[in-house]
Order: structure tokens, then sequence, then C-alpha cells
């Protein structure tokens, strides 16, 4: 057939496969391909087909004009306790728009429950949109609206707030949250889940739905954060590639590992605080025993009703070590008025400033420089896991003699970068500052 059924049709086709004669239903989508037709079938996948090889058995067209618009509240429960959802963007809150094909932000609460009805037996949700962005354009001015938004809830009486964001710098702006809200001695009045998605919601391979879950019962539930067991923001996802358990992390000992798996979110030099274990409508939090037995042992900070903000106009300058490392980038920095470096260091955190052979000068150039500039310059880890330890070899001491920072960090290097900006936000004494463990961020056991 030379055209296909208009775009948002639900049809009926028959077609001719390599395997024979089948037949197919869905929604009818945008063209992959020219000359194809691509149908959303009801598991969630698409597949695509050549026009010349179907023929259309049934087609309607899908009738928009009865939807019913969402509303901003759904049904509240005086027994339960109320969580508010704060939305960024990224694929956990999104389906498809079948009349266009785009993905769009389904953030409003009774869409929610439309597709996870299970939140409404943990709690009353409320929403806030920040707005639809992808986490890699996210800022430091992001990172302070949403802990604009995260005081204003709490001001308002929620139990707990869950946030909605990308996940390829999900762990970041967790770690700023985290920062902000307990860097110098606070802790919020509630619990804070971060949580996002490796695929979207239309997916038959989702991961949205039970990671919402996950974070909406962490948020209602959880036990109140001690400020100092990195426990006041969290991150809920996946702990497996399979359904059924996610995984509640700490914001600064966390991070995304791999581009695409489920469980793409793993711990850093650390475990998870907690499980929460999802069999049908049965949703069940567990604490982890090393997590419960350091609450034991540790005496939770008053609560705080604000939070600390970031000035958005600091700038770090990241850099790698490896062969490529040179001067230049040193210098380069220097002139250019940053405000401090980062160099991502190679296994404990070395950098190639020795020239043991005689044949590298341009190692002895880059000690060199780095001893000369003023500039606060922070070691983190490439391997990200295991700790900065310059106490090892040689060299490290001698990292240590130059004024180079980041011995002993255990965070993930994201997490201590965020520590950096904060410190520099508020003028604290640098070295002093990401020597400290603030909130604990720093795992000082593995040192040992």
């Amino acid at each position: 057939m030379a055209q296909g059924p208009e775009v948002g049709n639900r049809v009926r086709l028959k077609l001719t496969t390599l395997d024979g004669v089948t037949e197919i239903e869905g929604v009818v989508l945008p063209p992959a391909i020219s000359d194809h037709i691509t149908i959303k079938l009801a598991n969630g996948y698409n597949v695509s087909h050549p026009l010349e090889a179907i023929e259309v058995l049934s087609s309607t067209q899908s009738d928009t004009s009865t939807a019913t618009p969402p509303t901003s509240e759904a049904p509240k429960n005086q027994l339960l306790p109320t969580v508010r959802i704060i939305h960024t963007g990224g694929t956990i809150a999104s389906k498809v728009d079948y009349t266009t094909g785009a993905v769009t932000a389904q953030f409003e609460p009774s869409e929610l429950v439309e597709h996870v009805p299970e939140l409404l037996m943990i709690a009353n949700l409320q929403v806030h949109k920040i707005g639809n962005m992808f986490s890699e354009d996210i800022r430091p001015n992001h990172w302070n609206q949403i802990i604009d938004a995260t005081e204003k809830a709490f001001a308002e009486g929620c139990d707990g707030i869950v946030v909605t964001h990308g996940t390829d710098t999900l762990h970041i702006t967790a770690s700023a949250l985290a920062f902000a809200w307990c860097g110098q001695g606070g802790n919020p009045p509630g619990r804070i889940a971060f949580v996002g998605s490796q695929r979207s919601s239309d997916r038959a391979s989702s991961d949205a739905a039970q990671n919402l879950i996950s974070a909406v019962k962490w948020a209602a539930e959880g036990p109140q954060p001690t400020g100092e067991l990195s426990d006041a923001v969290v991150v809920s996802m996946h702990k497996t590639s399979d359904d059924g358990a996610c995984s509640i992390h700490a914001a600064t000992g966390v991070r995304k590992l791999h581009s695409s798996r489920r469980d793409a979110f793993r711990p850093v030099n650390t475990t998870p605080l907690a499980t929460v274990r999802i069999e049908n409508k049965h949703v069940e939090l567990e604490l982890e025993h090393h997590y419960e037995e350091a609450r034991v042992n540790t005496v939770s900070r008053a609560k705080t009703t604000t939070a600390d903000r970031y000035d958005e106009a600091i700038v770090i300058r990241q850099m790698v070590a490896g062969p490529w490392l040179g001067t230049q980038e040193i210098e380069d920095a220097t002139a250019s008025n940053v405000d401090a470096l980062v160099i991502h260091g190679t296994g404990l955190g070395h950098l190639p400033i020795e020239n043991p052979n005689g044949d590298a000068p341009q190692n002895i150039a880059l000690h060199d420089a780095l001893k000369q500039s003023q500039l606060p310059i922070l070691i983190v880890n490439q391997c990200i896991h295991g700790p900065v330890n310059m106490n090892v070899y040689s060299k490290g001491r001698i990292q240590q003699d130059i004024g180079l920072l980041g011995h002993g960090i255990t965070s993930s290097p994201e997490a201590a970068i965020v520590k950096l900006h904060y410190a520099l936000s508020h003028k604290l004494d640098v070295p002093e500052m990401m020597s400290k463990n603030l909130l604990g961020e720093q795992q000082q056991t593995i040192l040992n």
C-alpha cells in the first residue's frame, strides 16, 4: 500500500513476514523510517514493517475529545503521610502521546496514580513542577530551585519529598541537596528521595513504576534522617536488572555506572541503606543491618527548616590525569579566573609529576605549575571505587606537600566536587572542609 493509516489511529493489520502471514494490533506512531508503518503494540514495544507488506483490516480514529483533563489533586486519605513529588524531568514521568509520537511529561498525581495505583496505598501525593529537563542540562541554579521547593514542601507540612530527575546527573543533584541540608550541621524535617528511570514509562521493560513506588515508600515511611549517616537525601533505583527490589542509596555514596542497565546505580565505597521489595501490591521497606546498627549508635541532629544555597557563579575546571595532562591546562585555568581545579587522578589519586628516567621534563613542569598555582586543587579518583590515599606512595606525599587536596576522599568523585562547590559558595576553609566528614560522606574505615 502507498500510504498507511493516520498517526494516532488504532489499527489491526495483516502483514507478510519471513515467517508467513500474521496479524497485529496497536496504535500508529510516526514512522521510524520512510515507506514503513510503526505500531505501538499492547505490550509497550514498537514494531515497524514496510507499507508494501501490510493489509489494513481495520483502522479507528482515536477520540481525544472526551479525554478527562488531569487534576492537580489526588484523593486524600487522612491516615496516610503526605509526599510531594518535585518534577524536574527525565523519563521517570513520561509517556507517549500517540497522536504525535512525542514523549510528554506525566507529572500530575492523577496521571501517576493512573499508571501506578499502588502509590495511593502508600501516601497522599502532591506535585510541584520545576521543569522538563534532560539531566545533563541541569546547573547549580536548578539545584537552588529544587532546594527552594523542598523547603516550601516541608514548611507546608509534607512528611517526605520525592524528586524525579533524569538519571545521567541524578547523583550529582542529590549530593547537592545533601550538602545543602546537612553541610553545616543541619537535618531536614523529613525524608528526601531522588528517583529516575533507565527506560521510559511506555516501554514494557520500564523500571519507572517500581523505582517510583520505592522512592515514595521511603519518603512516606522511612526513618527520620540522622543527618550524620548520609541518609537525609537518598537515591532510589533498581537493585538488580530484574523487577521486585529497589535499593535506597546514600546520595553521596552512589553513582550511575552503566549507560542503560536498569541497575545502573551502584554504591561507591559503601552499601545501600535499605531495600524496598515489591511483589504484586505488597511493598515492604527493609533497613539494611549496618544502617540499623549505625542508627542505634548515632545521635541524630535536630531538625532544621532551612537549607543552604549554592553560589551559581562558581566555576570549577575539571581535568584528567594521564599521558596528556600538561602545564598548559593548569596555566589556562589559572588565567581564566576559575575558582578551583579538580583533577581525576589515577590509582590512589596520583598525577604525572615525577621524571625518574630523565626523559619526561614535562612532568617536572607540571609539578612546578601545580605548586605555584594559588587555586584550590582537588584530587578525585578515576577508579570510582576505593579511596584517594596519598599516604601510600612517596608521590602522594609530594602531592600533599605542594598543597593538593583530596587525601582520604571515599565518596563518589562527583559528591566530592559538589562538596568543593559548597565550601566555595559559603567561603568556608576549603582544605579544612574537604578533610572533614560533614554528613557521613566519608567512609573512614576504607582507608584501613
